[in-house]
């Protein structure tokens, strides 16, 4: 087009938006001026004046055809097509409320659970961390490359004795830290505070430095602070400086007490941050110095695990090669120190993805089942649309038969399908807010939680995902409207039904596809949910009812002696056996259930000396005589601890069964002697007992028991048994704590059952939000076979008046439509079972005890499925059998 053109027209496009009636009337205006001219020349030609009017028109044309073309030229016209579409479909759905309020709904519940997905998986997995140039930080472990228990991880921990090697063979790669995630102090109270026990964590002096975060009050640590004999520094996070000192801006300097000893507040870190890992950290409230508060030993120790290392890497660097150094490294310790405990290699990866990597897996299984519900929504909608137009096939008919054209026709049933899908998608977005916001508060213990949040690109997501549905929902609608089906309605009697039947094929097949999608998520959630139960109800080793556990620590700088410790426990143990409905009580440094709790490397006196590095990898545990009574750990032979072992450290063990077994084959274990390859202490094999779990996911593992305060092991916990609501004996223990110790907390007081419950609440979300995703499809597939066969009732209500009438039993009626209702259902059925064996691999790592080919879950999603379709096959079949067929011909 010319440049004048435009020059012209869009001056006037813009002035029609805002006063397209002015226009109107200069246009107007203009024509009649034009006629009236021409007119006027026709008179003084000596015309009379009708004859000038009509020579002037046939010279003009027709006014109202040239006023159209020329608004043409400046109009909106597609803009003003879309908004005559988007009104009639508005008084379509306003004339069927119930239909347009079962489609809102079902695209709301599609679109909606997507986007809180979606949400959830841009902010956790895809969002980078709140660091400074967090692509180049990594986290490193330790690995061996022949575990020497299924249970170990890939990823283990690292000992700082090796770390130490690491950080001096890789200088020009990265910058490396540690911290170890795993401890707990004694706040003591004073400002009128009550005593508390907080999480915190060991840090060498440059890990705040490494991730690039600076203090929001004071400084963090320097080379000075992370020595041994240094003055005691700490750093407190944010909400810890707001909730317990008041956010106080003079805290810096100032002395508070930990575990009863003095240290000195240098720093306050942003209320934002947290550190995050496979290993813990999100609840640390305060950071130590890792060398002022480990022993040397510990600290150069290559079998003592209780690190992770993260890095920097410098401009160059990449982890594979940062990975291939420190492997290398760690595989010559290895060699210089065969034994068992030290790892023979290194594995690294991004600290993103050790952040999130135990919810990658969920997640897109979750965002796999939302995309399945949601495509049964739009193919449930769309089997709503191809009802609805045969329901109005001949008003459409009719308007087709008055010069409607078919793509006008076909447009108003795709915008029909947006502004289901329109209003579906922001209830959606309400509906993922809502389920945000629960998500958020539920699940506080997740990682990242607090950085969920909908921005730009979830609102793209949510439009986008809109669009797909009302393109789908709309396009399949019409895939039945050709040419000559438009215009069938208004040549068929109610005996003649070839469009019907179109309409009828195509809502079977939108229902075989939305059985099958249902079968799979069906079978998903069952092997979730019989994952979850067989997890719950694992066996531990003890009782997990009526068994309540506390965590108390009493503080070495104000107990300095073993009997003194001795003391305080004996008193509260007497005290706490006086508590009417308690059984008994023990103690123990880790129960069953609450984590690893450290191990030993022995072998067998009486057996030949093995090879270096080649003994027994034994889990360890304190334990007072009280104890295995306490909490009904069976005695299998042999005696348990008495109270004087406690003082005198003797060197005596109790073995677990698995223990006996793997050190004794074939042999009674009762007074051998067993060699610590640690410290080289002898102890001697006085009982045995039965095997616990040392959490609840893990299998058994060897265990051995020495008497607490003896060998270098202090309590942890006070185990009680009662024969009724443990939980209210609780509050009476505390009172005793408190009235013996005015400043010592107690912490994570819960039962056995809860404690497991905690570790089992992945598993528990994951189940109940396929589960739930799975009854939303299955709710949905009853109710599209439901229509499909009220559908066809319908449609073949004549027909079947003549069956009845010529003799057909109604039985047979009941029958015949229960055939026609089931036959996709069966379909799908049988397709879904095909795609879910070929799909529940992919969910393989998230069950436990559970095969991905569960016969009998698939067994019971096929007799669930065939019992739904058949119920809400139910009741328009036996409305069909119950036809009167006199009435029906009276109708044809």
């Amino acid at each position: 087009m010319r440049l004048e053109h435009w020059v012209y027209t869009i001056p006037l496009r813009v002035r029609s938006l805002f006063h397209r009636n002015r226009l109107n009337s200069e246009l107007d205006e203009e024509l009649r001026n034009h006629i009236d001219s021409q007119i006027a020349d026709n008179l003084s030609r000596g015309m009379g004046a009708e004859e000038a009017r009509l020579s002037a028109l046939r010279g003009f044309g027709n006014p109202l055809l040239l006023r159209d073309k020329t608004r043409a030229t400046w109009s909106w016209s597609g803009m003003e097509q879309c908004a005559r579409d988007l009104r009639i479909g508005l008084r379509t759905l306003r004339r069927s409320p119930g239909f347009a309020i079962m489609a809102i709904l079902i695209m709301a519940i599609g679109i909606g659970a997507n986007v809180a997905i979606f949400t959830v998986i841009r902010s956790l997995l895809l969002q980078p961390l709140p660091y400074r140039d967090p692509g180049r930080l990594v986290s490193l472990f330790e690995h061996q490359t022949r575990p020497v228990d299924a249970g170990y991880s890939n990823y283990l921990p690292v000992a700082a004795g090796s770390f130490a090697e690491w950080k001096k063979a890789t200088p020009g790669v990265a910058q490396m830290a540690i911290i170890s995630t795993w401890h707990q102090y004694n706040v003591s109270a004073e400002g009128g505070k009550l005593p508390e026990k907080v999480d915190a964590a060991w840090c060498s002096r440059n890990f705040f430095s490494v991730l690039g975060i600076a203090p929001a009050l004071g400084r963090l640590f320097t080379v000075d602070d992370d020595r041994r004999g240094a003055a005691a520094a700490v750093v407190l996070s944010g909400p810890l400086w707001r909730r317990r000192f008041n956010s106080d801006p003079g805290i810096v300097g100032k002395t508070i007490w930990l575990d009863a000893q003095p240290f000195t507040v240098i720093g306050v870190l942003p209320s934002w941050f947290v550190y995050e890992g496979k290993y813990g950290g999100r609840t640390d409230q305060l950071w130590t110095t890792a060398n002022h508060e480990a022993s040397s030993g510990f600290m150069a120790s290559f079998e003592d695990r209780g690190f992770v290392a993260i890095a920097r890497l410098l401009p160059g660097a990449t982890l594979p090669r940062l990975v291939g150094q420190v492997s290398a490294v760690q595989s010559q310790i290895k060699i210089d120190h065969p034994e068992p405990s030290v790892s023979d290699g290194a594995q690294g990866r991004t600290m993103l993805d050790d952040t999130v990597l135990d919810y990658k897996t969920p997640l897109y299984v979750l965002f796999a089942a939302t995309g399945c519900v949601l495509l049964i929504a739009c193919l449930n909608v769309a089997g709503l649309l191809v009802a609805r137009a045969a329901a109005r096939s001949k008003e459409l008919a009719i308007r087709a038969a008055l010069g409607g054209g078919r793509l006008r026709l076909l447009r108003e049933r795709l915008t029909e399908s947006l502004l289901v899908s329109a209003a579906g998608g922001a209830l959606g977005l309400v509906l993922a807010w809502a389920a945000l916001q629960w998500l958020m508060s539920a699940r506080q213990d997740m990682n990242r939680v607090e950085s969920i949040h909908m921005d730009g690109i979830v609102a793209l997501f949510t439009v986008a995902a809109t669009g797909l549905c009302a393109l789908v929902s709309g396009t399949l609608s019409i895939f039945t409207s050709n040419g000559k089906q438009i215009l069938a309605p208004l040549n068929e009697s109610s005996r003649s039904h070839s469009g019907g039947r179109a309409r009828a094929g195509l809502r079977k097949t939108l229902l075989v596809l939305e059985v099958g999608l249902t079968v799979v998520l069906l079978v998903g959630a069952g092997l979730l949910v019989r994952s979850y139960q067989r997890l719950r109800s694992a066996d531990i080793g003890v009782p997990i009812d009526n068994v309540l556990t506390m965590h108390i620590s009493l503080p070495e700088a104000r107990y300095k002696k073993p009997e003194e410790w001795v003391a305080f426990f004996d008193e509260l143990i007497t005290r706490v056996r006086t508590v009417p409905g308690v059984e008994a009580a023990g103690l123990v440094s880790t129960a069953p259930g609450e984590g690893w709790g450290g191990n030993r490397m022995m072998s067998v006196v009486e057996h030949p000396p093995l090879p270096k590095g080649q003994g027994f990898d034994i889990l360890a545990r304190g334990a007072d005589p009280g104890y295995f009574a306490a909490i009904q750990i069976p005695l299998l032979s042999g005696r348990s601890f008495t109270r004087d072992e406690r003082l005198e450290r003797a060197h005596v063990v109790i073995l677990s069964r698995s223990a006996a077994k793997a050190m004794f084959p074939g042999e009674d274990p009762i007074g051998k002697h067993l060699h610590d390859d640690s410290d080289g202490g002898v102890s001697e094999v006085i009982g045995v007992v039965g095997d616990t779990r040392w959490y609840v996911t893990e299998p058994l593992h060897p265990m051995l028991y020495v008497p607490v305060y003896g060998n270098d092991y202090s309590v942890d916990t006070i185990v009680v048994r009662s024969s009724h609501d443990v939980e209210s004996l609780a509050t009476p223990i505390e009172k005793f704590i408190g009235q013996m110790d005015p400043d010592l907390p107690v912490s994570d007081v819960m039962t056995i059952r809860q404690a497991t419950g905690k570790s089992t609440v992945d598993n528990q979300f994951d189940s109940i939000l396929v589960l739930a995703f799975a009854v939303i499809a299955l709710v949905l597939a009853s109710t599209g076979l439901y229509g499909v066969l009220a559908y066809l009732v319908a449609q073949r209500t004549g027909e079947i008046g003549i069956r009845i009438a010529l003799g057909a039993q109604r039985d047979q009626v009941l029958g015949l439509m229960l055939a026609d209702g089931l036959r996709p259902a069966l379909i799908g059925l049988l397709l879904g079972l095909v795609a879910s064996a070929a799909t529940t691999r992919f969910i393989r790592a998230m069950l436990y005890e559970t095969q991905p080919f569960d016969l009998e879950i698939f067994a019971a999603v096929a007799g669930l499925l065939i019992a739904s379709a058949a119920l809400a096959c139910l009741v328009p079949a036996w409305r069909a059998s119950r036809l009167d067929p006199m009435q029906t011909l009276r109708t044809e």
